[in-house]
């Protein structure tokens, strides 16, 4: 009992210690996050630099709804939808006398939806026929130049008509005329901020979609790639398609429809975040794609009208959810796998949920002002998973390096034990080698030279004279020369071997009366064979020795021929072949290929095929008794390539 007490506290230890460090990695996540916001506050609070105040027109009487009042920009109006009637901003304005000389403009920084400018009577400015920046999402300025011959000195009546038409309520900032010079700075800075930064960011996520889809095709196991990319498509064609503005047609429905999207955005990027951690989709997940689709039905089914009013309660709560979403799937994440990615996801949920917060705050009137920011804090996701793909992109390619100096340093220890190997297996076969080299100089020299001795031997014990122990030691000398000469290097080449042979053989025919004729069949003799071995060349030599004592024995003979020659085989490889012939008496060869009739020559003839046979040769034997041409002729072929072993003995 004490021993599983002991263990069990042991086990306990390490969850204990955990509980703390979570816990302040988790306060640690959080007030980080909360730094974020802070900052990201304190950079909306701020404003940008405008015209000079006194340029600033504040003051108009607005006529809407039938009733007039005077009212002091910026302006929020009541209105959600006012095209034949809109809003009616009257005022003026004073140009000295000695600005006459500059170029004047009317500068507006925001509105909501369109505005149509005139100056004593005349329309100076109509945004509506600019589709791109009528978007509800876009804080586009707006900037016309005064024709000269419309202003004069001291009063100016300006008029400004905004167009509502949705999701939003109409908004009217405060509005400037004055110099061009003095205006256009701040209407380029808003241009840059406002206009050109989102087609950047905009390019910048259409590029990611395909770099996202290549790596989703490319490695079909991870769908968060797949998923990403189509949330970076979706969010590419709510970035550059307009906003209808004429007759309903199958593209603006499509329009209307992509435009409204957002939702979908969301819940793909959600899925993304979802997979991305590891966590399993959910159950019900599907959920998460329910407001998209009834807006995608609503564009497609409804009008643009519906559309917009649906748009405020499905599309703008999603939003917010995914976000909150988003930042519990991110912080768990990046705490739990403690990666970069994660880390760098959760920053950017951050920032958008606070800009998405502060969007909120200004639809609803609680902010002074009305500048949209959520589609500029999407640049900050899309630099979040731009620098999550370069750092996982980077460590891939560090764990490929680390993977492959791994590899080098295993290559190179095992290339050190397989040159040891090597080193111990060529010891091996030389030691090898030279065991078999011993074992055939045994054989040899016991098969040779050991029974002349015993002839030898025998012959001194009975006593019979000194001739035939001539002979014998004769025969053993014999023997041992061609041991000795079995072991020169002859590198490869059988006809020194056989120059050798010739003279032994012209020394024993010699004192018998019988000539040797020695030809060569072509130029070059006999093939050379590198692999040709010591072995090889005794089995040879006392073959032919065979054959020839053969004749001097048995055949009566007074002429030896021996040729040589090399042949081309059926397969086209070379070989050599050696032939002996005899013009003595022949003998009845059976169909075995063996002599009928004597024991002895049989026995020998079954010799001279088993040393052939080692060599990888082949024997032919032919032999006549009768008619005008008798003789033996004995013919050995060459293998093309000698063995490398005494297997073939037979």
């Amino acid at each position: 009992m004490n021993g599983r007490g002991g263990d069990a506290t042991a086990e306990q230890r390490p969850a204990r210690e955990w509980r703390p460090l979570r816990t302040s990695r988790l306060v640690q996540y959080l007030l980080l996050q909360a730094a974020i916001a802070g900052l990201c506050v304190l950079a909306l609070l701020q404003s940008l630099p405008g015209p000079p105040a006194q340029y600033q027109v504040t003051a108009f009487n607005l006529t809407e709804a039938g009733a007039e009042r005077a009212v002091t920009l910026p302006y929020f109006s009541s209105l959600r939808n006012a095209m034949a009637d809109p809003p009616r901003f009257s005022g003026k304005f004073v140009r000295p006398a000695e600005e006459a000389g500059h170029a004047w403009s009317v500068f507006l920084p925001r509105f909501t939806n369109g505005v149509e400018v005139t100056v004593n009577g005349v329309a100076v400015l109509d945004s509506r026929r600019d589709p791109a920046a009528n978007r509800p999402d876009r804080n586009a300025p707006a900037i016309a130049v005064i024709p000269p011959s419309l202003l004069h000195d001291g009063d100016n009546a300006i008029s400004i008509r905004l167009f509502i038409w949705g999701p939003v309520t109409g908004f009217l900032d405060r509005i400037s005329v004055g110099p061009d010079e003095l205006l256009r700075p701040s209407y380029n800075l808003r241009t840059l901020i406002f206009v050109t930064l989102p087609v950047v960011f905009s390019s910048w996520q259409a590029i990611l979609a395909v770099i996202l889809g290549i790596m989703w095709v490319m490695r079909r196991h991870e769908p968060a790639y797949g998923v990403l990319a189509a949330a970076m498509a979706v969010g590419v064609a709510q970035a550059f398609l307009q906003t209808p503005m004429g007759d309903v047609t199958p593209l603006s429905r499509l329009n209307v429809v992509l435009i409204a999207s957002a939702p979908i955005e969301c819940a793909l990027v959600l899925t993304f975040a979802l997979l991305f951690s590891g966590m399993k989709w959910p159950r019900y997940g599907w959920i998460l794609f329910l407001p998209g689709g009834l807006l995608a039905l609503a564009g497609l089914l409804g009008n643009q009208a519906l559309v917009r009013g649906l748009f405020l309660v499905l599309a703008v709560p999603m939003v917010g959810v995914s976000l909150v979403l988003m930042a519990v799937i991110t912080a768990r994440s990046a705490l739990k796998r403690q990666n970069v990615a994660s880390f760098l996801l959760g920053c950017a949920v951050t920032i958008m949920l606070t800009c998405w917060i502060a969007d909120m705050l200004a639809v609803f009137q609680v902010v002074p002002n009305r500048i949209f920011v959520s589609r500029l804090s999407y640049s900050a996701m899309l630099v979040a998973i731009g620098a999550g793909l370069t750092w996982r992109f980077a460590r891939a390619l560090n764990e490929v390096d680390s993977f492959a100096g791994r590899l080098v340093a295993q290559v190179r220890v095992t290339e050190e034990k397989l040159k040891a190997s090597f080193v111990r297996e060529e010891e091996r076969a030389r030691a090898a080698a030279l065991a078999r080299e011993r074992t055939r100089l045994m054989r040899d020299l016991h098969d040779g030279l050991g029974g002349q001795l015993v002839s030898i031997v025998a012959l001194s014990e009975r006593g019979n004279g000194g001739e035939g122990i001539a002979d014998a030691a004769r025969a053993a000398l014999k023997d041992l020369r061609l041991v000795i000469d079995s072991m020169d290097d002859i590198g490869g080449d059988l006809m020194l071997s056989l120059g050798s042979w010739r003279e032994r053989a012209l020394a024993q025919l010699r004192p018998h009366g019988i000539a040797l004729d020695w030809r060569a069949g072509t130029a070059q003799g006999l093939p050379v064979h590198p692999e040709l071995r010591p072995w090889h060349v005794i089995q040879i030599v006392r073959l032919l020795d065979e054959a020839v004592t053969n004749a001097v024995k048995h055949a009566d003979a007074k002429r030896i021929t021996v040729r040589i020659e090399t042949l081309a085989g059926a397969d086209g490889m070379e070989r050599g072949c050696i032939t002996v012939e005899d013009d003595g008496r022949g003998f009845e060869v059976t169909p075995e290929g063996t002599a009928a009739g004597s024991i002895k020559a049989a026995r020998g003839l079954r010799n001279m095929r088993s040393r052939a046979a080692r060599c990888g040769a082949e024997l032919e034997l032919s032999s006549c008794l009768r008619g005008d041409v008798q003789g033996t002729q004995v013919r050995l072929t060459l293998p093309h390539r000698f063995p490398d072993s005494d297997g073939a003995a037979g």
